[in-house]
């Protein structure tokens, strides 16, 4: 949470800090809260379920090398350069590890790393295979 204090997004600093309140008290059943609760506990967008596991030693500050996992066999670099240029930023370097099933790139900035992992994480490349994006503590 500490790595995003700071951040640009959609051209704006934002703030993050720690609540005063130590849980979230989520809305009864039935009850309308006009969306403005809920619990992604279980959503396959939450990469870091389980502190210990192998995901959780891979928490990285912000930067604008992009982990990529999860890639099929199918999918080439141009088609993940492609992906990641609609997010609206410039890609300036990719690295296939390799095996092909994962690879690094490179955007621009910051602030477009950080868009195109919002976008893209859990993205459905086909072939049953979602992709994973995480920041890289490497570079390219």
């Amino acid at each position: 949470m500490s790595h995003l204090n700071g951040q640009k997004m959609y051209g704006k600093i934002i703030r993050v800090t720690l609540s005063k309140h130590q849980t979230v008290q989520l809305p009864r059943e039935g009850l309308d809260d006009q969306g403005l609760t809920k619990d992604f506990g279980n959503s396959p967008l939450h990469r870091f379920k389980k502190p210990g596991s192998k995901n959780f030693q891979n928490i990285f500050p912000p930067s604008a090398t992009l982990h990529l996992s999860n890639i099929p066999p199918s999918v080439a670099e141009e088609d993940l350069r492609t992906l990641f240029a609609n997010t609206g930023g410039t890609v300036k370097a990719f690295k296939f590890f390799q095996d092909h099933k994962m690879a690094l790139l490179q955007m621009s900035t910051v602030e477009e790393a950080i868009q195109a992992l919002i976008d893209l994480h859990n993205y459905n490349l086909g072939e049953n295979h979602h992709l994973r994006v995480s920041f890289s503590k490497s570079t390219i």
